[in-house]
């Protein structure tokens, strides 16, 4: 069997006649290993909240949180960095530029560093917390806010990123999506910062970590560089959380299962999707993330059991409307 051809750095140069592409070039298996990375990370929303009640953390136990999400992340890091090892990847760090200085190679662990702290570590303490006191149908729809956070930030930080009319207007449509889990009565949910706040920090965050992941690539192989971000950014989450007195208060079988599936999912779903990027345009993988708050919001209805309003059609069409009128004109 023929080997296939590594991804190029920037996916540009065209394949010759003779050169295999990846399978992660091809467009059925890019569908695939797309839609599958949307579907888990759609399923977190109701088995967080599940380990959440399963280990009897309460809304108040936030070291407990930052605890339970901790040994996730830092299990995934470990996972995938044991993995990079065994099949042959450097798991050095090397400077932005080529420069061999160490005041570079400094810079460029600080840049890592930062980028763990702020794609893990403060992006799902916001993100523990927020499911805590949101429903998890109604977090999953506003945590997309983040897709249309990182096209406004993008267009801000990168002269060759053009605000265009379109991201204009899918970015009006996706936040008239988000404001629409307003409508309604009290019964049906209304914004309260520790629930709907967090999960928007939360968003911010994942905007900001995709944006740095363009120096995270010229630094280290993303497949390592996502093994150190989700291991760091984890012990970073279960340091000050055992400082806070955080336990696992009643450790079951059943807790033990949900915490194994929360790893695998991001085990999974980030190594697939960063993979996917460093061999696709942007838009032709960020296009599948709008099945993410669908994937979490009829999942968290189904599993958790929790009412099932009018207005989460209404903001799961606008914002998922949103983020492929963003994405679909993107090459």
């Amino acid at each position: 069997m023929p080997r296939m051809a590594k991804c190029s750095k920037h996916n540009k140069e065209p394949m010759s006649g003779t050169e295999q592409k990846s399978i992660f070039q091809r467009p059925f298996w890019v569908s695939f290993f797309a839609l599958t990375a949307a579907i888990v990370w759609g399923w977190a929303y109701p088995l967080i909240k599940l380990g959440f009640a399963e280990f009897e953390i309460t809304q108040a136990m936030t070291g407990s949180k930052m605890l339970f999400a901790g040994i996730r992340f830092a299990c995934s890091g470990i996972i995938i960095l044991a993995i990079a090892l065994c099949s042959g990847k450097h798991l050095g760090i090397k400077s932005a530029n080529g420069e061999r200085s160490y005041l570079s190679l400094i810079y460029s662990v600080m840049f890592i560093l930062a980028y763990s702290l702020v794609n893990t570590t403060l992006h799902y303490t916001f993100f523990y917390i927020g499911l805590s006191y949101s429903q998890g149908a109604r977090a999953a729809i506003l945590n997309s806010m983040s897709v249309f956070a990182v096209v406004i930030m993008a267009c801000i930080m990168f002269k060759s990123d053009k605000l265009t009319m379109r991201k204009i207007v899918g970015c009006v449509i996706g936040i008239c999506g988000i404001l629409a889990l307003n409508l309604g009565s009290e019964d049906s949910g209304s914004f309260s910062f520790m629930g709907d706040g967090m999960i928007i920090l939360n968003a911010l965050c994942g905007a900001s970590a995709a944006l740095m992941t363009r120096g995270l690539n010229k630094r280290i192989d993303v497949f390592v560089g996502t093994g150190y971000s989700l291991g760091v950014g984890g012990a970073l989450l279960v340091i000050p959380g055992l400082m806070m007195g955080g336990t696992l208060p009643h450790v079951t079988m059943w807790g033990c299962t949900i915490l194994l599936l929360l790893i695998g999912i991001s085990t999974l779903g980030f190594s697939l999707y960063n993979k996917l990027l460093t061999c696709n345009p942007v838009g032709k993988v960020a296009i599948y993330n709008s099945l993410i708050p669908v994937v979490g919001a009829v999942t968290s209805c189904l599993c958790l059991g929790e009412p099932f309003y009018w207005k989460y059609v209404v903001a799961g069409t606008l914002a998922t409307a949103g983020i492929y009128i963003i994405n679909k004109g993107k090459k």
